[in-house]
């Protein structure tokens, strides 16, 4: 005779907790909750947008500006990004792009047409870069001091270069890119390019060996270099990669201004490094997302957006920012220290 024996209270039949919960909420526990919380932030700044000024902030030609705005100092943030993923930081972005967008517009640059002023652009912006690189890695010299004053330089060139004036541009593939007849499916190109660089910059920092030993300077330089690393080829690198970052945004910020100005980038080394802070990126190194920098990206500039529409002095705009960069850091650091 067979005795039927119950199995024990509460063991029968354990299904993962995967396979229990629905699919969503799988991919909701999935996900990385700072980001969820990013996107929160920036449904709530749509959300304020839209009641403020429906008719202006939800027009299709204001969600475009907004995309548009945003990807030039988007691409500039990328490059931030690696850099403070390392341990380091880079003042002079800014700088960079109004000397790259100055020194690609003159006279001179313009008579190759669009090829010599992108050319012109990212050269400039990667030879600034390769100086940032040269006097940190193997100069050592503090980030904080070499590219203060690679800021320094590069603003006083391109001020001797545009002698104060506007360089207008007169090559008609560069202005053709900023008309709306030039847009693929709605969207603009400099919104693609933004896309690209984006896609780009996630698969380099999170699928490929670069990405890792980043990461790994950036956590313990030390110890990164006692596995093997070369850590100063790495940082020299990084601050290429930022250099040619800016020289893309420089060449972005032409098409949608149609000229150069020295006075271009100016305090974009605050929105870059604010925009990776709040997406994620520590300060101290060693961890990186170019997600989060991005949603960084794209809440400060729907911010700036919603003022303008309100018409709301550009001072309060700038002490909101400085907030959200207090508590980013607060944020920060009451998680490195429960964790």
């Amino acid at each position: 005779m067979t005795q039927h024996v119950s199995p024990p209270r509460g063991s029968a039949d354990k299904v993962p907790l995967t396979e229990q919960l629905p699919a969503w909420r799988t991919l909701l526990g999935r996900a990385d909750v700072r980001t969820l919380s990013l996107l929160g932030v920036l449904a709530a700044l749509v959300l304020i947008g839209g009641v403020t000024k429906p008719d202006e902030f939800l027009d299709t030609r204001n969600l475009q500006l907004v995309l548009t705005q945003a990807s030039v100092i988007g691409v500039v943030t990328v490059g931030m990004t690696f850099v403070i993923t390392s341990g380091g930081i880079d003042l002079s972005v800014g700088a960079i792009v109004a000397l790259s967008s100055v020194w690609a517009t003159t006279v001179a640059t313009q008579e190759y047409g669009f090829a010599g002023i992108l050319f012109t652009a990212v050269i400039v912006g990667v030879g600034c870069g390769l100086v940032n690189g040269l006097l940190v890695a193997y100069g050592g010299m503090v980030p904080f001091i070499a590219t203060l004053a690679m800021l320094a330089s590069a603003r006083g060139l391109a001020l001797q270069i545009t002698d104060g004036k506007t360089q207008i541009v007169t090559v008609d593939g560069i202005l053709n890119l900023g008309e709306r007849d030039s847009y693929v499916l709605g969207i603009p190109p400099l919104v693609l390019v933004f896309a690209v660089v984006t896609v780009i910059g996630w698969l380099v920092l999170n699928r490929t060996t670069f990405g890792r030993r980043t990461v790994a300077v950036g956590g313990n330089a030390e110890a990164a270099r006692l596995a093997g690393i070369d850590v100063r080829r790495q940082r020299l690198y990084l601050y290429l990669l930022s250099g040619l970052c800016c020289g893309i945004a420089a060449f972005l910020l032409i098409i949608l201004s149609g000229s150069g100005q020295n006075t271009n980038g100016n305090l974009y080394e605050l929105d870059a490094i604010a925009a990776a802070i709040i997406g994620g990126t520590l300060l101290s190194g060693g961890r990186g997302t170019i997600t989060g920098s991005v949603l960084g990206v794209l809440i400060f500039t729907t911010i700036t957006n919603i003022f303008a529409l309100n018409n709301l002095q550009s001072d309060v705009q700038q002490i909101a920012k400085g907030a959200i960069i207090v508590a980013a850091v607060l944020v920060q650091r009451r998680t490195a220290s429960t964790t």
